[in-house]
């Protein structure tokens, strides 16, 4: 067995809605069925028991190495922790290839579990050992390092209830929220709206205190020392106990609490000395540690910390009681869990010996031993949920602190004996104010009910309706999508709509060009939606991109399909059928909000098939409003676009508007069929984005189908009285459209100059010049600045073998080069011919006609 090549698919894709990793796996005749491999099965579930079924249920089918892979990537991710479903492994139509899709959570794991399911079969046929345990710890590790932590999980949990999409944009915990102009972003447990001065006054614990102070709100007094005799001096000053800590320290890394004497104090100057230059030296508050949580104005959650610590049962030492306590499932190494392990470290066994203690000793029946002075979740303290118990002055209070340092969000530290009675009357106060608090004390407490704080964050960014969602419409087909995209775009700009647009000529934003070349895969489409400035997206949708990535969103508001023809990359990839490809672009249609349209085809009927994988509903188009589909979805009071009396007509139920064709420029008065197609879907999806019919009007009235609006989509120039127009015209389908457009315009002489795409099928390439051949007089062949892994002249021959026996052709010539070929075409034009030229370098090849004009 051979892994060829391994992918991963970010997004909804040809195999599921869920991102999964592909593997192209070649396995030789002898593997193509375990029931040939003596003993593998058993050597196999020695090794990995847990592997479950490989047979697919209800079949007896041969199962391969490929789907044993499958199975065992999968298994591995499950018995690692992750929640994972999905697999599938499907043959392709070459001898022993196959395509095997595992789901996962976290890229890197899907991906590593793939590479270890891999050494597990190696390690099945040769009958070496496989460390099982070894590997899904491996696995936990690395689900557990890339995996966002408990805090800006709980937030995401949020967003996804309430279907806001998101995005993490760094491999740690920042996030984006919602697409465009209505997105948002937080840093773990803090939002986009946090100011930087609010989050440096809360790193600055002593100008928070002068500003507490100033605002009413209780706080131990204190000061910044320059030294541990300074240290010793403030001590003095403020009264024993006293707390030493960095000035603008986190986490409680520093701290240490209820200092009694000189040596312990200057022991405590030197630790936070460790981590921070500036140190504080602040009167010690007798009482609990409370976290209160303020988002926006309001108080909504609080717990009680406790520092680490055990509790002796007269016959385990103090380190065999952290063990213990550190043996619980819910404590880590990090973050991630609810709980974080007890460190036993210098600082712990300092603390022991302040209660006459050593690591060896052992404490008596319930003693308890206190490990840390900080009461820190991440240094192993615990936590009570008291939420229920807050006193609405502590509340006050806490509110008033984070608006004093101007927090919309943040952890306000509480020093008292209990949060039923104002502090004030407890002699208690707040040591701190948390810009960016951990949430997890909160979402799940070592004790007491867990707390929606996430779903508070959330609704404090998003108001209640909301999900942070712009339009998007995905086209895809085999011919018309570019056209069709920049129509869109056009139509959703003119109802006041900032739109950002991908397509094969690059990425553009509010109209300007941000990037270049093909554009129609997913990268451009996430750029797109990360731009604060777009209120709508159109994104042409190839069908490269879904099979590399799957598609750039979750959902989209409208899916258009133009067609489905023959030649539009068919072999490569394993999409060898019109019905394969179809089945691959319909995943557009099934990743419709169910609050939206699929837009499709109504005279193809693989296209309109597409209609039962949509979960919104459907806009037919076709001009021929007596078509069977069309008339039942008119007859069924449905949104239908068809074309009568030389009017676009959009009818839903009675209701009915009507464009004239003459209106719309880039038909030229209805004659050219095709874009009269482009148009009617262009109109269909405007319609289900919710543009209003004036914008639609003064849209399509404005879009002239020139080289500036849509290169390369039939622009036409007048050239010393000949007709001149330039297209990308690329597979059969698209010839076709444009030989029946331009029969349609008059002219003396036909002249065609043509290249063919190298990563065609030969018999795609041969019938685009069989199809010319029958309706031009003169063919000039030119190659492909890139022949795409043809050989120089093949393309060429293969092109000139369709002009055999073409019945009106009656010159053929070849010609080196695409600029060269346009040259030689223009120099013969006279007045009253026509000329198409399909051009392969779009933006220099239109500059180049351009130039040769402007010289006339």
């Amino acid at each position: 067995m051979e892994v060829i090549r391994t992918r991963a698919l970010r997004g909804p894709n040809l195999w599921s809605h869920h991102t999964a990793v592909e593997v192209i796996v070649s396995c030789p005749p002898e593997e193509q069925s375990i029931a040939t491999l003596a003993g593998f099965e058993q050597r196999l579930r020695a090794r990995f028991p847990a592997i479950g079924a490989l047979h697919p249920t209800g079949t007896s089918d041969a199962v391969p190495l490929a789907r044993v892979l499958e199975k065992a990537a999968l298994s591995l991710q499950a018995q690692a922790g992750c929640p994972v479903t999905f697999s599938r492994t499907t043959a392709t139509l070459e001898d022993g290839i196959y395509q095997t899709v595992v789901e996962y959570t976290e890229e890197a794991v899907g991906r590593r579990a793939t590479e270890q399911a891999e050494a597990l079969i190696n390690a099945a046929l040769n009958d070496t050992p496989f460390d099982l345990a070894a590997v899904l710890e491996e696995l936990r590790d690395l689900d557990e390092d890339v995996r966002l932590g408990p805090s800006t999980g709980a937030i995401v949990n949020a967003a996804v209830a309430r279907d806001i999409p998101f995005r993490r944009l760094t491999e740690g915990s920042m996030v984006m929220f919602g697409w465009g102009s209505k997105q948002r972003r937080i840093q773990a447990a803090e939002m986009d709206t946090t100011g930087a001065i609010g989050e440096t006054i809360a790193q600055d614990k002593e100008l928070t205190k002068k500003l507490l102070h100033a605002a009413g709100v209780p706080v131990p007094i204190g000061r910044s020392v320059e030294d541990e005799a300074d240290a010793w001096k403030a001590a003095q000053e403020i009264g024993l106990p006293v707390v030493v800590k960095p000035k603008d320290g986190n986490q409680g890394k520093g701290v240490t609490v209820n200092i009694m004497t000189r040596e312990h104090l200057e022991a405590a100057f030197r630790t936070a000395k460790e981590f921070r230059d500036d140190v504080m030296v602040e009167r010690y508050l007798p009482g609990h540690d409370y976290r209160l949580l303020v988002i926006g104005n309001k108080l909504v959650a609080a717990a009680r910390r406790d520092p680490p610590h055990v509790v002796g049962d007269g016959k385990h030492t103090v380190r065999e009681l952290v063990n213990i306590v550190n043996a619980d499932p819910r404590r880590g190494s990090g973050h991630s869990t609810s709980l974080t392990k007890i460190r036993f470290d210098d600082i712990a066994i300092a603390r022991l010996a302040l209660q006459g203690l050593e690591a060896d000793s052992v404490p008596s029946h319930g003693q308890r031993v206190i490990l840390r002075n900080n009461a820190n979740l991440s240094t192993g303290g615990t936590a009570t949920d008291v939420t229920d118990d807050v006193h609405p002055e502590v509340a006050a209070r806490a509110v008033e602190a984070a608006q004093m340092i101007g927090l919309d969000l943040c952890g306000v530290d509480v020093v008292c004996d209990n949060v039923l009675e104002p502090i004030e009357n407890q002699r208690g106060g707040v040591v701190e104010v948390n810009a960016a608090p951990g949430l997890r004390m909160h979402i799940a407490p070592s004790f007491g009910k867990g707390r929606a704080v996430g779903e508070a964050i959330v609704n404090t960014m998003f108001a209640p309706g909301e999900n942070g969602r712009i339009p998007v419409v995905a086209v895809t087909g085999t011919n018309g999508k570019t056209t069709t995209v920049r129509l869109i775009a056009h139509l959703l700009t003119a109802s006041g709509l900032r739109t950002g647009m991908t397509n094969t000529d690059g990425v553009y934003i509010e109209g300007r060009q941000t990037d270049s070349g093909d554009c129609s895969g997913p990268r451009s489409a996430r750029n797109v939606l990360l731009h604060p400035d777009v209120d709508a997206a159109v994104f042409e949708t190839a069908r490269g991109g879904i099979l590399r990535e799957g598609l750039a969103f979750d959902r989209c508001q409208v899916a258009v399909v133009t067609n489905i023809g023959m030649g539009d990359h068919l072999g490569l990839n394993y999409i060898t059928t019109v019905e394969d490809l179809a089945v691959l672009k319909r995943v557009i249609v099934q990743n419709v909000s169910e609050h939206g349209f699929a837009v499709l085809n109504a005279v193809d009927p693989i296209v309109a098939g597409m209609a039962a994988n949509c979960r919104g509903k459907v806009i037919f188009f076709g001009a021929d409003r007596t078509h069977p589909v069309i008339a039942t979805h008119l007859a069924q009071g449905c949104r239908t676009v068809y074309v009568e009396d030389g009017h676009i007509v959009a009818a839903e139920g009675r209701e009915q508007h009507t464009i004239p064709l003459s209106q719309v420029p880039i038909t030229r008065n209805g004659a050219i069929g095709f874009q009269v197609e482009n148009v009617m879907a262009s109109v269909a999806a405007a319609w289900g984005v919710g543009i209003s019919w004036d914008a639609i009007r003064l849209g399509l009235k404005t879009f002239a189908n020139d080289s500036d609006n849509a290169p390369g989509r039939f622009n036409v120039f007048d050239y010393k009285g000949a007709t001149l127009i330039a297209d990308y015209g690329h597979n059969p389908d698209a010839i076709l459209a444009l030989v029946k457009a331009v029969e349609t315009i008059p002219a003396k002489r036909r002249v065609v100059v043509i290249s063919g795409a190298g990563d065609r099928r030969d018999q795609d390439i041969t019938q685009q010049t069989e199809i010319l051949g029958r309706a031009f007089d003169d063919v000039l062949l030119y190659e492909d600045a890139c022949q795409r892994g043809r050989v120089d002249g093949e393309v060429v021959a293969l092109l000139r073998s369709g002009l055999n026996g073409a019945p009106r052709t009656s010159h053929i010539e070849e010609i080196y080069g695409e600029f060269k070929a346009i040259d030689t075409a223009l120099s013969r034009l006279q007045d009253g011919d026509l000329c198409l030229i399909l051009i392969d370098q779009v933006e220099d090849a239109l500059a180049h006609i351009a130039k040769r004009i402007k010289e006339v």
